[in-house]
């Protein structure tokens, strides 16, 4: 278990972080790709802004996501999380830092995928099929408002993966083939924070974790919470505040990212500290398609610098970080 003074977790609280911030709408394309690249070699994380995503419709998506949370848990677990990670997460359902957790995050969600139709040949797949919805009487709009945010949020996605493509010495539409972005795996999140972390004692809104797939575009309420440790390795570990920007995602890379670019661009730790204020966020997670093998970028390797992880396919890899992170769901059923 994590043992640290009061002292030390006042001092922690004091640190913010300060990040790169991408302007998708800045004509220099130089200059962005220059500042995305330093920012994925530096800690992984960094804002984007002039992303096109109206702002008094993100405030009606946050809006939306608190009617649900706000429904009585019976509603709610009545599209509870299937098979294929989709549907609602109870409080404790994932534990991200089993490590230095006693109980479960304490935070609830609501997973939504990439719906395809039941002709598609990869409707069976496990991260592709149909979402369950909350009863439209009860939540009147919720899923459209829902169904368009997951086509804004991939929209922008695929803007910064060009510019990716860019840093990592690749051509600008690398990223956009069927075989990555073009039927990705995209998932977003609704989530409710609530309560105080205390880390002293093991407890968290969101254990100390890095992400599983390409990279995670982060919507926030506005209310602190979230934390990065651009070192994981240093002892004792230093936790940095990520302040939120208003209209900004805060977007950070994920581990397939990193497996890819050969360890050259980061997959950064971060976890969320609750304050005893209610935190809403929508994370929005890309991954590339089902059947993607993952292996290292031709523009990351070379006779001096080897592959450093093995090829493996997309869906293998996060059926195990999920299976690895998540409750049983059997468990409901007791």
């Amino acid at each position: 278990m994590e043992n640290r003074t009061k002292e030390e977790l006042q001092d922690s609280t004091m640190k913010v972080s300060s990040l790169n911030c991408i302007d998708l709408a800045n004509d220099d394309l130089h200059h962005s790709v220059v500042s995305l690249k330093q920012a994925c070699l530096d800690c992984g994380f960094f804002y984007v802004i002039n992303h096109g995503i109206n702002e008094d419709f993100m405030e009606d998506v946050f809006e939306q996501s608190k009617k649900f949370f706000a429904l009585p848990l019976e509603e709610k677990m009545k599209v509870l999380r299937n098979e294929k990670h989709r549907g609602y997460t109870p409080v404790l359902d994932e534990t991200l830092d089993p490590e230095n957790q006693v109980t479960g995050d304490h935070k609830e969600g609501y997973y939504i995928g990439i719906e395809v139709p039941k002709d598609d040949p990869d409707w069976d797949k496990l991260f592709y099929g149909p979402n369950p919805w909350p009863d439209s009487d009860v939540l009147p709009k919720w899923r459209e408002t829902m169904e368009k945010y997951h086509q804004e949020a991939l929209r922008v996605s695929k803007d910064i993966a060009r510019l990716l493509a860019l840093a990592l010495d690749l051509d600008v539409n690398y990223f956009d083939t069927q075989e990555m972005l073009g039927k990705p795996i995209a998932t977003m999140r609704l989530l409710r924070y609530q309560g105080i972390s205390d880390p002293s004692k093991g407890i968290y809104a969101c254990g100390a974790h890095s992400d599983f797939g390409m990279m995670t575009l982060l919507a926030t309420d506005g209310v602190m919470g979230l934390q990065i440790c651009k070192d994981k390795n240093a002892k004792p570990q230093k936790w940095e505040y990520v302040p939120p920007i208003k209209g900004a995602f805060i977007v950070n890379l994920g581990d397939m990212l990193e497996r890819w670019s050969n360890g050259f661009f980061k997959s950064t730790m971060h976890r969320v500290l609750g304050n005893g204020q209610e935190r809403y966020s929508i994370p929005f997670f890309v991954e590339p398609n089902h059947e993607c093998l993952v292996e290292c970028l031709p523009t990351c390797k070379s006779e001096s610098n080897v592959p450093k992880y093995p090829a493996i396919k997309c869906s293998t890899y996060l059926a195990q970080r999920y299976k690895e992170t998540h409750a049983d769901l059997s468990t409901y059923n007791q």
